[in-house]
């Protein structure tokens, strides 16, 4: 998706000024711009912004969500992929000191973020001291997962998120076991925040509409959730393996995920342990035991390897 709040985020506002300077939203990019002013306000005020915090934004689009923020928070960074409106939003708010406009992909690759719009976040909290970081964003469909996801990987983890994304997306993340949505970004994300669906939105508050409802989403981190969890990338890892052949077996899953590096005899008496069944699939398991599972296995593992599951 695209951006964000002010007068200026209406359909015809939009729809003038692209006309002007001849160009359309770009669908590749996920460029839907919210214009529900209400809903655009619930979007940033949702994410109780104060003047000590950082907040990043990924989709800067025509910058209104951008200048709305920048209102309320210490300092905004905020990240856009379109050269066109990139510049755009630079030359609305170029009076205004704390935002910081970075042409730039929010992602290296799926599985990595841009680590040069990470040193900038780094930046910026270090300023001033007792910053907090949040995410508050319109995003794109493509890239919401792989973003939010990696940055729970960070030594920077967001205090809060607070997005617009595709609703079946929100649906994983706040699912229960048990249920059709739950898997492997539900455990993630549950397993360090707490998370809520704030509001559910129709493809008519956007254009150019979207062929799917979307949802305004909230994870705010919860410390004593992610001290539970002693090695970040290992469990991540482990979660992913767990739910990659969601239909199958946990036995099964679990000896093909640990093949090379412990027995299956290893994997039956860890599952005895936890008092589980090897006939048992992955989606009943709720986070607090996935999260005792994950450790039976880490400990015996060497440190080398625990990094990364095949």
């Amino acid at each position: 998706m695209g951006e964000g709040s002010s007068n200026n985020q209406t359909r015809a506002y939009l729809m003038k000024r692209f006309e002007t300077l001849g160009i359309h939203p770009r669908g590749k990019l996920g460029q839907n711009f919210l214009i529900d002013l209400n809903l655009l306000h619930l979007l940033h005020q949702s994410a109780q912004l104060e003047r000590s915090d950082v907040v990043l934004e990924v989709g800067t689009g025509t910058g209104s969500l951008t200048g709305a923020m920048a209102q309320e928070a210490g300092q905004v960074v905020t990240v856009e992929v379109d050269a066109v409106m990139h510049e755009m939003a630079k030359q609305e708010h170029w009076d205004k000191d704390n935002i910081r406009f970075l042409f730039a992909d929010i992602l290296e690759n799926k599985n990595r973020l841009n680590q040069e719009v990470l040193s900038v976040v780094r930046e910026e909290l270090a300023r001033v001291p007792g910053r907090r970081f949040k995410l508050c964003a319109n995003l794109p469909y493509q890239i919401a997962t792989p973003l939010m996801s990696n940055l729970l990987l960070t030594d920077i983890p967001p205090y809060s998120m607070t997005v617009t994304i595709q609703k079946e997306v929100g649906d994983r993340i706040v699912a229960k076991p048990r249920t059709k949505d739950y898997g492997a970004l539900a455990v993630w994300m549950q397993s360090q925040c707490d998370c809520r669906i704030v509001r559910v939105m129709p493809p008519t508050v956007f254009w150019p509409r979207p062929k799917v409802d979307s949802a305004i989403v909230q994870l705010v981190y919860n410390e004593k959730k992610r001290a539970r969890i002693p090695n970040l990338r290992y469990f991540h890892e482990f979660v992913r393996a767990l739910f990659f052949h969601r239909r199958k077996f946990i036995r099964s899953v679990l000896c093909s995920a640990f093949k090379g590096r412990l027995e299956k005899d290893v994997v039956d008496r860890i599952l005895d342990e936890t008092r589980l069944k090897g006939e048992i699939r992955a989606e009943t398991l709720d986070v607090k035991k996935i999260l005792e599972l994950s450790e039976k296995f880490r400990v015996l593992l060497p440190v080398d390897k625990q990094t990364l599951l095949s």
